[in-house]
């Protein structure tokens, strides 16, 4: 039986978003799609209704809300089996509770409430710190968002990342029939962009590493599937800064995180968090052993 995709709604516009890149996903890929709605949501990003609503019960509430979730789905892509649910539960609670039987965990950038002027909901962030599988969120302009570029764009960096990412990003390449974009930032260490007798040879040198890190970590996954189109690039700066620059031209930018564990719990690594605050397309983060 095929995991589904599990996409949480609130009733915010970035919630339908996230709801709608889910139902296009699920088509693609063949799954179905399961909507979620968690009661529990509130305590996280606030009650923002408007009051000529007459304030229903949150049981009622969240019917209303996951139905008109849900038809719109149907609606939009008729072949996918689209399931909803309410529950009672605090929303990172019940969706972490979900990702463990889910294909990835679809959610909007920021939820409904007080608190939206946010570049990123707490529900988002914590989800994409702490989900057993990848979690997508919708984010970026309209022709990320709606898939208009043709390209997936996948960063290269820790080879202990391992290839959940990698294989992430060839199954959405090869499910949209689109070019894949491998990318390894690389750089000198700092102290020699002070040292004017820094030679040509040490910027190659860098270059070549991070290429050779791009062969190696989707070399495997090559062999797997030679059918998607593949561009390897190094490319000199800052992970974080060229992969939201070059997110501009794709249509999901995905990252492996192998989290750790701080004193406020899972962390994800600065790249991710970047990239979840400022890329202009949606954003995947696959944890190592998803």
């Amino acid at each position: 039986m095929k995991l589904p995709l599990v996409s949480g709604v609130d009733g915010s516009e970035s919630s339908l978003r996230a709801v709608d890149w889910a139902a296009d996903e699920a088509a693609l890929r063949g799954l179905p799609l399961r909507l979620v709605y968690a009661s529990g949501w509130e305590q996280y990003e606030g009650a923002a209704l408007a009051l000529t609503l007459g304030r229903p019960s949150e049981q009622v509430l969240a019917g209303h809300i996951l139905e008109f979730a849900a038809e719109r789905a149907r609606c939009r892509r008729p072949d996918v089996d689209v399931a909803a649910e309410v529950t009672p539960e605090d929303a990172v609670i019940a969706l972490l509770r979900e990702g463990r039987h889910a294909e990835a965990l679809i959610t909007g950038e920021r939820g409904r409430g007080a608190l939206t002027g946010l570049l990123l909901g707490s529900v988002s962030l914590a989800l994409a710190a702490r989900a057993p599988c990848p979690v997508v969120v919708v984010r970026g302009d309209r022709a990320g968002i709606e898939g208009g570029h043709g390209r997936i764009l996948l960063g290269v960096g820790d080879p202990e990342q391992g290839p959940a990412a990698v294989r992430f990003a060839f199954r959405e390449a090869g499910a949209r029939d689109c070019e894949l974009d491998a990318v390894c930032a690389w750089r000198c260490p700092g102290h020699n962009h002070a040292d004017p007798r820094r030679t040509a040879s040490e910027h190659l040198y860098h270059k070549e590493r991070a290429a050779t890190l791009i062969d190696e970590a989707v070399a495997e996954t090559v062999r797997e599937d030679p059918t998607v189109r593949l561009h390897l690039a190094a490319v000199e700066g800052t992970a974080a800064k060229v992969l939201v620059r070059r997110s501009a031209a794709a249509d999901l930018v995905v990252v492996g995180v192998q989290r750790r564990v701080g004193h406020l719990g899972p962390r994800l690594g600065r790249v991710a968090h970047v990239l979840l605050h400022h890329a202009d397309c949606p954003v995947a983060v696959v944890p190592l052993a998803a």
